[in-house]
């Protein structure tokens, strides 16, 4: 057997999102909420949801794309990682995460020398970034080190795939070169966080307005906006998060990683929530089909968690602009909920389109 097929890739698809209830648990009782939720949840929500969650996904992604049995090695040490820090086994947990991301970086690498382009070398960075990450996690470094390079991981990983799109576009090579070098400035960024957090955390700050800058610029999401139907689903979904892409990054290059919690809380939680989960709510009806040969058909009704994801970040940020706890905890519970809404939604549109289908 070459590759695994649809039905086994399902175990590790629930591997990632155990570590996602976990990780939703625990930020929701960091926020002042009271919910039952383990205690790796709350003291590593980080780790269980940039590792555990999109280590697993991302990389079960890659896996699928590579086409090679061994490949799906990384996505079960992501997942496997997740289980082994809920479990209270810390040193196994960080070990799997290392080992996880260190074989993505491999499949990764080998998509390149298979296509030898822009977006595949983007790709690559952002698998490295996911290691760099691990490894200072694993390490024992400074934890705003570590989130640099989830940071580093989920801007490449975005930004190579839209970069892959924008050929559509016909970007001029001057402005494909730009990009090239903020990406690989990001991946510095977050290999020097270890040694001078608080200066890199302000320059990856820097480079993530200008990513979001380039992406608002050249993506083909500032057409196909003005299509219907899911072409136009995925691009609002794209712009908003590049929105808030933009304002996160403005937050870190101003405020740095040694200001006030609130600042810190909302720089994140606008790339990870406003741009990572929008890029995930908009390419889910394609990603899906193409991993779990499972139809996502669209409907308007993919918008509710979309509209209620932004509305309720607006909440947790203005809550952290203005040090108040109860907005902000109010906005970390909407998030949860229009996270859970989508994932209901989608589940519900998969079941009802494979019915007809038999």
């Amino acid at each position: 057997m070459k590759d695994l097929p649809p039905l086994g890739r399902a175990p590790l698809l629930i591997l990632g999102f155990a570590a996602l209830a976990t990780a939703a648990a625990g930020g929701m009782v960091r926020l002042g909420i009271v919910v039952a939720a383990p205690p790796a949840g709350i003291a590593w929500h980080g780790a269980l949801m940039a590792s555990a969650f999109f280590g697993t996904l991302i990389s079960l992604e890659r896996a699928v794309a590579m086409g090679r049995l061994w490949a799906y090695a990384a996505p079960l040490a992501c997942g496997a990682g997740g289980v082994a820090l809920v479990l209270g086994y810390g040193n196994a947990a960080f070990a799997l995460f290392v080992a996880g991301a260190a074989l993505f970086s491999a499949v990764s690498f080998l998509i390149y020398l298979k296509q030898r382009a822009l977006h595949t070398a983007v790709l690559a960075l952002g698998a490295v970034a996911l290691l760099v990450a691990n490894t200072a996690l694993a390490a024992g470094a400074a934890l705003a080190a570590a989130a640099l390079g989830w940071v580093a991981f989920f801007a490449l990983t975005i930004g190579g795939e839209r970069l892959e799109l924008s050929r559509i576009a016909r970007p001029p090579l001057a402005a494909r070169r730009a990009f090239a070098v903020i990406s690989a400035l990001l991946l510095a960024a977050a290999l020097a966080a270890p040694w001078a957090t608080e200066a890199m955390v302000r320059a990856a700050g820097a480079l993530l307005v200008a990513a979001a800058i380039w992406l608002w610029r050249y993506d083909i999401a500032t057409r196909t906006v003005r299509s219907s139907g899911l072409t136009r689903y995925i691009a609002l979904c794209l712009l908003a998060g590049y929105a808030w892409l933009a304002l996160g990054g403005a937050i870190l290059a101003l405020a740095g990683g040694s200001g006030a919690r609130e600042l810190w809380d909302a720089a994140l939680h606008s790339v990870m929530l406003g741009f990572v989960f929008s890029m995930v709510f908009g390419h889910a009806p394609v990603i899906l089909p193409a991993v779990l040969r499972v139809a996502l058909p669209y409907r308007p009704l993919l918008y509710a968690p979309l509209i209620l994801l932004h509305a309720t970040l607006a909440l947790r940020v203005a809550g952290d602009l203005a040090a108040s706890a109860s907005l902000r905890a109010a906005g970390g519970a909407g998030n949860v909920a229009a996270i859970a809404l989508f994932i209901l939604t989608a589940a519900g549109l998969a079941l009802s389109s494979r019915a007809r289908a038999r």
